[in-house]
Parts: structure tokens; C-alpha cells; sequence
């Protein structure tokens, strides 16, 4: 075992070295990193080569594990904006509140009931569902990296992970209060509102000192991004510290406060400082992991047993579902993304390290007594660690692991659309898009019109279209279309041929600046508007037919137009005259187009629906979204 002073640097060089080599393996399978960092731990740790041990890092551990969790809680809050929250306000807010409550209570039964052992008492089984009530973005965030779901399951997952982090760590550190003897126990509401407000009062004072800062400042132009970083790296580990310093585990709420107030104000160096605390927070996080993994003795896991594996069941299994469509009821999710939300539910770095912190004060007070007492306490130790453990690992590797596969299962990861070009082609076009429901994402590299995109609330990937690792980062591989609405018709064909050949996006459209670069564009097979030529219709549209302009320059507020694949079993092999009066009130098919014919054609009442056929629904806008999935078989 490593303790010796000389051997520690290499040791701690050679953890971070394992976790990067942890992250690069995890990118290249496109699995979250966590269950490589826990794996890593196993194997070096006591449950392995015992290379590292409860010495290793003497007292010094707790610290480091707390200003770790200062950085990662802070940098989750700082991405979490407010304006993602309205996508799904109802369901976020139930999942934080309600969803937490049954977090809670179904896990402290699950625990009481699972183990005969007289040792877990009610406060001790609440003390483990405390801690289990926390996700957290250590183990969330790296899940959507991998799986790139609609926006507003993506919020409301890391919402649930950033809130319940905070008050899962304040009501465990206040129920821990009444299991261990060796701390004066005080009211459970006055000592959640103490730590809570204290974090929240702390948090948002040192954003407004950050902030003001970052503003005001006279920093020199050639070193103002590197202080504007480590002036907020100093904001987060200052907030935590601080409150901590007044109220144990009131740090969290702070660094979670600080964050988020500051992630969701305009400020200088916004980019640069993104960039740098998502560095910084991937190898702190990948040596706590893999330093608090190594701590665990294979004993605490073998002690818990069958008992311990009930209680993975009926978290992951039951209370998980249960609160999730509790918590969605009467809002926009599907079943499906219902049922994904249910199966992500991973703890992370709260619980793993406020767990060893309590086994370790646990322990110490055992040593300060005799009998049957010090046998309880230690008993108590080794449930609760390995309890909160064996969840750990078991919802980090099958849930983690598993997560893209039943994601493609579901079918919960939309397919995207991507626009390159931020300007007034790409903006208009994108509310159209998103006004139907797609998930669009624009590329843009110009800082006012990325700044003009976001404020107007569209996804942006901030680089030059034109670049593949770009195009990858926005979602290329899982796009169904690729537009490419430049002002450069050199830069839209090459994003178009990138699109088609390296990614084989299924649809590409192109806008000609130029109307004599139109043939070059379609020899290559790319399909191509004519800026020139699509004003003209548009001007022809309103001279020869008005009135079919004007509403179709309305779309998306009273009527739409959408093209939709027939698959809906109850539909094929019927005539339009049966298939009319089982579409929704107005809504009418209006087209229909397939392999049997090259153009499409206004459908006779005899002509019969084929499977792969494709339908154009034309009528009122949610009457077409309603004939759409009747139609799609969604």
C-alpha cells in the first residue's frame, strides 16, 4: 500500500493519468466515463492491488474530495440555464420536489424492510435514502454526452441532478446528526433551512462579486481571459469554503448558486471560461472517483448481500419509475422518454463521498465506546457504505452503461436538423423548423450572430460548419437534414459534400448565393435553392395566387403542411375514402408520392395507401400534428 510522502505525488500523478486515459476510452466507446473511473478505483484499491488504502491519503482526503465537489457542482449549475427550464417547467419542478420526497421515503422502506439486522434503525434507513435521492451532473452529464435526447429531457434530467445534489447533502448531513452519538442533534426543518439559506445567501453574494469583477476590473487586454477563469475557479471554491465554514455541507447549495446565477448573466470571456472549468472538472472528478472507489473494502459490499442487491432493485426498478410518471404527469414527454427518464437514474460523487465521510466519523465514534454500542456503530458503518455503494456501482454500470442502447430502443434520440448559418436565412428558417417540433441546431462562428441566435433561443454550435469535428459536435451523425445556408456558396457546398460523404446524412440542401452556381451544386448531387429564383416564386406566389400565400406565409400559427411516411398498420391497404374520415378534422391529404410513381400526385378517393408511402397533410396546424402520428403510427 501506498502512504509514504515520497510515493504520494506519483501516485496522485498516475490516478489523474488513469482517469484521462478513463475519458479518452470512454469517448472512443461512447459509454459515460464514470464506470471506467469506478472500475479503475476497484482495481487499484482495496478491492484490488490495494495500491491505494485508508492511509494513503491520510486526513487530507475529506478536503480534497470537498473543493473536487465544489468544481463539479459548480460547473454543472453554470450550464444549467433558466431558459432551458421552461421547457418543461411542471415536470422539472415535481421531479426536484415531489419526485424527491418519494426518493426518499421509498428508499428508506427499501432499506428498513431489505435488512432484519436490528442495526438499521428508521434514522439509519432515512440516512441512506438521503443520500440515494441525489443523480447529480457527475454522472447525468456524461450520459447526455453520449445520448442526445430532446431538450426538455435533458433539462429536466440535469435540473434534478444539480437540485437534488444540494438537498440530498443537506438533509443527509442533518439526519446523520440523529445516527451518530458523538453529534448534538437539532431539529430536522431548522437545520435543512440553516444550511440551505447559508448556501444560498453565500452563493449568490460571491456571484456578485465574480460578477461585478469580471466587469468592472481593469484587466490587462493580453491576460484578461486567464484571470477572467481563475477568478471564477476562485469564486466556486471561495462560495463552498465559506459556507461550509458557517454550516457543514452548506457549501454545495453555495457552489450550485454561485454557478448558476453566474452561468445565466451575460459576462466577459464567457467561452474561455466554459471551456477551462470543463477541463478542470474532468480530471478532479476523475481522481475523486477513482481515489473514493479504491477506498471501498470488498467486505462492505459482500456484508450488505442479498439485502443490499433488494434495495438496487427497488430503487432502480421501482421508486425510479414511480416518481419519474408521477413527477411527468400531464406533461409533454412521451411514454417512451418517461420510461428513459426512468431508467436514468445514477447516483454519483454526493452520495460516494458524504457516505465515506459518515462510515469514516462512524467509525471513529465506535472507537470512543465499548460494547455492544461500538459493535452497532461499526455495523452501521458498513451498511451505510456499502449500501450507498453498491447502488453507486450498479446504476453507474447497467444504467450507464446500457443507457444509448435503450435510448435507440425507445427511439427517445430525435433526429436532428442542422443549419450552418446563423444569419436571417438560418434564424427564419429554424423558428419554422422548431415550430413544427424538430430539433434543430444552427452552426455559426460569428459572435454577434451566435449572441443573436441564443438570445432568441435556438441550440447553437459555435465553429466553422465547414469543419467535420464541428459538424460531429452538432449532431451530424444523428442528423436526418444538413442545411447549409451561408452567405459562401463555396462553404455550402463543402459542407454539403461533408455532410453527405462523411456523415450520410440523408437529406442536404444547399442555398446558391449565386443562381449560376445552381448546376454545379445539383451535378454533385446536392440539392439546391436559388436565393434569386426562390424570390421570384415567392413574388409570383403572390400574384397568381394570394391567397395560398398569405396562408402559407402563416404556417405555424392557424395551418401547416407536412409530409409524413405511412406506417400505421390500420392504415395500409385502405383507400383515401376510408382513410379521410379517420384522419382528425382538418386535415386533409393533399398529396401522395412513393416507390410506384416518380412525381408526387393529388390521390384519387379509390387510390390505396401503401407501406413507405409518403402522405403531404394539409389543414389546420395541431389537426396536422394529430394526422401525423395517426398516420406514422407513433
Amino acid at each position: 500500500m501506498a502512504g509514504s510522502s515520497g510515493l504520494l505525488i506519483p501516485l496522485v500523478a498516475g490516478i489523474i493519468g488513469l482517469g484521462v486515459l478513463a475519458q479518452v476510452l470512454a469517448a472512443r466507446l461512447r459509454v459515460p466515463s464514470i464506470i471506467f473511473y469506478l472500475l479503475v478505483g476497484v482495481i487499484i484499491g482495496q478491492p484490488g492491488l490495494s495500491i491505494i488504502g485508508d492511509g494513503t491519503f491520510g486526513g487530507a482526503l475529506s478536503a480534497i474530495v470537498g473543493l473536487a465537489v465544489a468544481i463539479i457542482v459548480f460547473e454543472g449549475a453554470y450550464h444549467l440555464r433558466f431558459d432551458r427550464l421552461r421547457e418543461a417547467p411542471a415536470a422539472t419542478f415535481r421531479l426536484v420536489t415531489v419526485g424527491a420526497a418519494i426518493a426518499l421515503v421509498g428508499t428508506a422502506i427499501a432499506v428498513k424492510f431489505a435488512f432484519s439486522s436490528a442495526a438499521v434503525s428508521w434514522n439509519l434507513a432515512f440516512l441512506i435514502g438521503a443520500l440515494l435521492v441525489a443523480t447529480g451532473p457527475t454522472v447525468i452529464t456524461p450520459i447526455l454526452d453520449v445520448v442526445p435526447v430532446r431538450d426538455r429531457v435533458a433539462a429536466a434530467l440535469e435540473t434534478e441532478g444539480i437540485v437534488n445534489d444540494v438537498t440530498a447533502a443537506i438533509i443527509a448531513v442533518v439526519i446523520f446528526e440523529t445516527v451518530n452519538p458523538a453529534v448534538a442533534s437539532e431539529s430536522l426543518l431548522r437545520g435543512f433551512a440553516l444550511r440551505l439559506g447559508t448556501g444560498l445567501l453565500v452563493g449568490l453574494i460571491v456571484a456578485g462579486v465574480v460578477y461585478y469583477l469580471l466587469q468592472y476590473v481593469d484587466l490587462s487586454p493580453g491576460d484578461a481571459p486567464r484571470n477572467s477563469r481563475l477568478l471564477v475557479l476562485a469564486g466556486a471554491l471561495i462560495a463552498y469554503a465559506g459556507a461550509n465554514t458557517i454550516a457543514t455541507e452548506a457549501g454545495v447549495a453555495a457552489a450550485a448558486t454561485a454557478g448558476m446565477a453566474l452561468g445565466n448573466v451575460d459576462h466577459p470571456y464567457e467561452e474561455d471560461i466554459e471551456e477551462f472549468k470543463g477541463d478542470i472538472t474532468l480530471l478532479v472528478l476523475s481522481f475523486v472517483f477513482i481515489a473514493l472507489a479504491a477506498q471501498l473494502e470488498l467486505a462492505s459490499l459482500i456484508d450488505v448481500g442479498l439485502a443490499g442487491i433488494i434495495v438496487v432493485l427497488a430503487v432502480a426498478l421501482l421508486i425510479r419509475p414511480l416518481l419519474v410518471f408521477v413527477s411527468a404527469v400531464g406533461d409533454r414527454f412521451t411514454t417512451n422518454e418517461k420510461l428513459f427518464v426512468s431508467f436514468v437514474g445514477p447516483r454519483g460523487i454526493i452520495p460516494a463521498s458524504v457516505a465515506t465521510l459518515f462510515a469514516v466519523e462512524l467509525n471513529a465514534a465506535a472507537e470512543e465506546v465499548t460494547g455492544a454500542q461500538a459493535e452497532l456503530l461499526g455495523t452501521q458503518a458498513d451498511i451505510l457504505l456499502g449500501t450507498v455503494f453498491l447502488v453507486i456501482f450498479a446504476t453507474a454500470l447497467f444504467e450507464g452503461g446500457l443507457a444509448r442502447y435503450i435510448a435507440e430502443k425507445l427511439d427517445v434520440i430525435p433526429m436532428r436538423v442542422i443549419i450552418v448559418g446563423g444569419g436571417q436565412v438560418g434564424r427564419a428558417l429554424a423558428a419554422r423548423l422548431e415550430d413544427r417540433g424538430e430539433n434543430v441546431v444552427i452552426i455559426e462562428e460569428e459572435e454577434e450572430s451566435v449572441e443573436r441566435a441564443r438570445n432568441e433561443g435556438y441550440a447553437v454550435e459555435i465553429g466553422d460548419g465547414t469543419d467535420t469535428d464541428v459538424l460531429r459536435s452538432a449532431g451530424a451523425e444523428n442528423a436526418k437534414t444538413v442545411v447549409a445556408a451561408t452567405g459562401d456558396d463555396d462553404a455550402n457546398l463543402l459542407v454539403s459534400q461533408l455532410a453527405s460523404s462523411k456523415f450520410g446524412v440523408e437529406r442536404v440542401i444547399a442555398r446558391a448565393n449565386n443562381p449560376d452556381n445552381v448546376e454545379a451544386f445539383e451535378d454533385l448531387g446536392v440539392r439546391t435553392i436559388s436565393s434569386a429564383m426562390a424570390t421570384a416564386w415567392a413574388i409570383d406566389n403572390q400574384i397568381e395566387r394570394p391567397a395560398i400565400a398569405h396562408w402559407m406565409t402563416d404556417v405555424g400559427r392557424s395551418g401547416d403542411v407536412q409530409e409524413v411516411e405511412v406506417k400505421n398498420q390500420k392504415l395500409i391497404g385502405k383507400p383515401i375514402r376510408e382513410v379521410g374520415p379517420m384522419l382528425p378534422d382538418a386535415c386533409l391529404v393533399a398529396l401522395v408520392s412513393g416507390e410506384l410513381h416518380e412525381n408526387a400526385e393529388v390521390p384519387t378517393a379509390d387510390y390505396v395507401l401503401e407501406e413507405g408511402d409518403m402522405v403531404t397533410l394539409l389543414g389546420r396546424r395541431e389537426s396536422v400534428r394529430d394526422g401525423m402520428k395517426m398516420v406514422s403510427g407513433d
